[in-house]
Protein backbone atom coordinates (compact mmCIF):
# COMPACT_ATOMS: atom_id res chain seq x y z
CA UNK A 1 0.00 0.00 0.00
CA UNK A 2 2.88 2.76 0.49
CA UNK A 3 5.12 2.10 -2.40
CA UNK A 4 1.60 2.31 -4.39
CA UNK A 5 1.31 5.69 -2.60
CA UNK A 6 4.65 6.36 -3.54
CA UNK A 7 4.96 5.57 -6.93
CA UNK A 8 1.25 7.24 -8.19
CA UNK A 9 2.81 10.39 -7.84
CA UNK A 10 5.60 9.38 -10.00
CA UNK A 11 3.78 7.98 -12.46
CA UNK A 12 1.66 11.79 -12.33
CA UNK A 13 5.09 13.01 -13.31
CA UNK A 14 6.04 10.70 -16.13
CA UNK A 15 2.34 10.95 -17.43
CA UNK A 16 3.02 15.20 -17.32
CA UNK A 17 6.08 14.78 -18.97
CA UNK A 18 4.14 12.86 -22.07
CA UNK A 19 1.98 15.84 -22.43
CA UNK A 20 3.22 18.80 -24.62
CA UNK A 21 3.46 22.39 -22.62
CA UNK A 22 1.05 23.82 -24.77
CA UNK A 23 -1.76 21.56 -23.24
CA UNK A 24 -1.90 23.85 -20.53
CA UNK A 25 -5.41 22.53 -18.79
CA UNK A 26 -4.48 18.66 -19.34
CA UNK A 27 -0.73 19.44 -17.06
CA UNK A 28 -2.99 20.94 -14.30
CA UNK A 29 -5.92 18.10 -14.68
CA UNK A 30 -3.41 15.48 -14.67
CA UNK A 31 -1.55 17.14 -11.63
CA UNK A 32 -4.35 17.28 -9.89
CA UNK A 33 -5.67 13.96 -10.53
CA UNK A 34 -2.97 12.33 -9.44
CA UNK A 35 -2.59 14.26 -6.09
CA UNK A 36 -6.02 13.81 -5.33
CA UNK A 37 -5.82 10.07 -6.23
CA UNK A 38 -2.93 10.16 -3.51
CA UNK A 39 -4.79 11.51 -0.72
CA UNK A 40 -7.68 9.49 -1.71
CA UNK A 41 -5.49 6.58 -1.07
CA UNK A 42 -3.93 8.02 2.04
CA UNK A 43 -7.14 8.08 3.69
CA UNK A 44 -7.39 4.16 3.14
CA UNK A 45 -4.22 4.31 5.32
CA UNK A 46 -6.24 5.56 7.90
CA UNK A 47 -9.42 3.49 7.40
CA UNK A 48 -7.63 0.37 7.66
CA UNK A 49 -5.36 1.24 10.49
CA UNK A 50 -5.22 -0.90 13.67
CA UNK A 51 -5.41 1.52 16.64
CA UNK A 52 -5.68 -1.27 19.08
CA UNK A 53 -1.55 -1.88 17.65
CA UNK A 54 1.24 0.28 19.19
CA UNK A 55 3.26 -1.45 16.32
CA UNK A 56 4.04 -0.06 12.80
CA UNK A 57 1.99 -1.35 10.02
CA UNK A 58 1.97 -1.39 6.40
CA UNK A 59 5.48 -2.93 6.73
CA UNK A 60 7.32 -3.11 3.31
CA UNK A 61 10.43 -4.28 3.12
CA UNK A 62 12.97 -4.05 0.37
CA UNK A 63 17.13 -4.56 0.06
CA UNK A 64 18.48 -1.47 -1.28
CA UNK A 65 22.03 -1.42 -0.77
CA UNK A 66 22.48 -4.62 1.17
CA UNK A 67 26.53 -4.81 0.93
CA UNK A 68 25.96 -0.92 2.97
CA UNK A 69 23.37 -2.53 5.23
CA UNK A 70 21.27 0.28 3.73
CA UNK A 71 17.22 -1.12 3.55
CA UNK A 72 14.21 0.75 2.12
CA UNK A 73 12.25 -0.84 5.20
CA UNK A 74 8.55 1.11 5.27
CA UNK A 75 5.72 1.50 8.23
CA UNK A 76 3.24 3.62 9.49
CA UNK A 77 2.80 4.14 12.87
CA UNK A 78 -0.26 6.51 14.45
CA UNK A 79 2.03 9.90 13.92
CA UNK A 80 3.04 9.61 10.49
CA UNK A 81 0.05 8.60 9.18
CA UNK A 82 -1.64 11.95 9.57
CA UNK A 83 1.82 13.46 8.33
CA UNK A 84 1.31 11.34 5.64
CA UNK A 85 -2.05 12.65 5.11
CA UNK A 86 -1.89 16.14 5.56
CA UNK A 87 0.73 16.07 2.94
CA UNK A 88 -1.16 14.34 0.29
CA UNK A 89 -3.79 17.17 1.53
CA UNK A 90 -1.82 19.94 1.18
CA UNK A 91 0.02 19.11 -2.09
CA UNK A 92 -3.88 18.58 -3.69
CA UNK A 93 -4.63 22.09 -1.93
CA UNK A 94 -1.23 23.62 -3.36
CA UNK A 95 -1.99 22.55 -7.03
CA UNK A 96 -5.47 23.67 -6.67
CA UNK A 97 -4.38 27.24 -5.46
CA UNK A 98 -2.18 27.69 -8.16
CA UNK A 99 -4.65 26.51 -10.82
CA UNK A 100 -5.00 30.48 -12.48
CA UNK A 101 -1.93 32.10 -10.63
CA UNK A 102 1.27 29.71 -12.55
CA UNK A 103 1.79 30.83 -16.19
CA UNK A 104 5.52 30.28 -16.84
CA UNK A 105 6.96 26.67 -16.71
CA UNK A 106 3.59 25.18 -15.39
CA UNK A 107 4.64 21.34 -16.59
CA UNK A 108 8.17 21.83 -14.21
CA UNK A 109 5.79 23.52 -11.76
CA UNK A 110 3.45 20.51 -11.02
CA UNK A 111 6.29 18.10 -11.46
CA UNK A 112 7.97 19.62 -8.31
CA UNK A 113 4.77 19.41 -6.43
CA UNK A 114 4.15 15.92 -7.43
CA UNK A 115 8.05 14.76 -6.41
CA UNK A 116 7.79 16.69 -2.88
CA UNK A 117 4.41 14.67 -2.54
CA UNK A 118 6.05 11.50 -2.96
CA UNK A 119 9.31 12.34 -1.19
CA UNK A 120 7.34 13.63 1.42
CA UNK A 121 5.39 10.07 2.20
CA UNK A 122 8.62 8.19 1.73
CA UNK A 123 10.20 11.02 4.88
CA UNK A 124 6.92 10.12 6.82
CA UNK A 125 7.06 6.46 6.27
CA UNK A 126 10.31 5.18 6.13
CA UNK A 127 12.56 3.70 9.40
CA UNK A 128 16.03 3.69 8.23
CA UNK A 129 17.77 6.94 8.75
CA UNK A 130 20.15 6.85 5.81
CA UNK A 131 16.87 6.85 3.85
CA UNK A 132 15.46 9.55 5.82
CA UNK A 133 18.34 11.51 6.04
CA UNK A 134 19.06 11.28 1.58
CA UNK A 135 14.75 11.57 1.36
CA UNK A 136 14.79 14.65 3.81
CA UNK A 137 17.69 16.35 1.92
CA UNK A 138 16.28 15.76 -1.40
CA UNK A 139 13.02 17.49 -0.64
CA UNK A 140 14.77 20.63 -0.16
CA UNK A 141 15.32 20.68 -4.63
CA UNK A 142 11.92 20.71 -5.14
CA UNK A 143 10.99 23.36 -2.90
CA UNK A 144 14.14 25.40 -3.61
CA UNK A 145 13.04 25.66 -7.23
CA UNK A 146 9.45 26.38 -6.05
CA UNK A 147 10.57 29.20 -3.68
CA UNK A 148 13.14 30.38 -6.45
CA UNK A 149 11.33 30.36 -9.51
CA UNK A 150 7.63 30.94 -8.77
CA UNK A 151 7.73 33.19 -5.96
CA UNK A 152 6.23 36.08 -5.24
CA UNK A 153 8.53 38.83 -4.30
CA UNK A 154 11.68 40.38 -5.96
CA UNK A 155 13.40 38.81 -3.25
CA UNK A 156 12.42 35.00 -4.05
CA UNK A 157 15.78 34.24 -5.01
CA UNK A 158 17.51 35.14 -1.44
CA UNK A 159 14.94 32.99 0.38
CA UNK A 160 15.48 30.11 -1.53
CA UNK A 161 19.23 30.54 -0.95
CA UNK A 162 18.28 31.29 2.80
CA UNK A 163 15.42 27.98 2.98
CA UNK A 164 17.99 26.22 1.74
CA UNK A 165 21.34 27.25 3.80
CA UNK A 166 18.92 26.61 7.09
CA UNK A 167 17.53 23.37 6.51
CA UNK A 168 20.86 21.82 4.98
CA UNK A 169 22.95 23.28 8.06
CA UNK A 170 21.10 22.38 10.54
CA UNK A 171 20.73 19.26 9.54
CA UNK A 172 24.03 18.88 8.98
CA UNK A 173 25.11 19.41 12.16
CA UNK A 174 22.64 18.03 14.00
CA UNK A 175 24.51 14.78 12.06
CA UNK A 176 27.52 15.42 12.99
CA UNK A 177 26.87 16.35 16.53
CA UNK A 178 24.55 12.53 16.58
CA UNK A 179 28.38 10.92 15.38
CA UNK A 180 30.10 12.67 17.62
CA UNK A 181 28.07 11.15 20.52
CA UNK A 182 28.31 7.85 18.93
CA UNK A 183 31.64 7.58 18.76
Amino acid sequence: MLSLLITLPILGIFFILAIPEYKTNLIKQVALLTSTLTFILSLFLWIFFDNSSSKFQYIEHYDWMSLFNIHFFLGVDGVSLFFIILSTFLVSICILNSWISIKKYLKKYYICFLLMNSFLIIVFSVLDIVIFYIFFESILIPMFLVIGVWGSRTRKLKAAYQFFFIYTYRFFIYAISYFLYVF
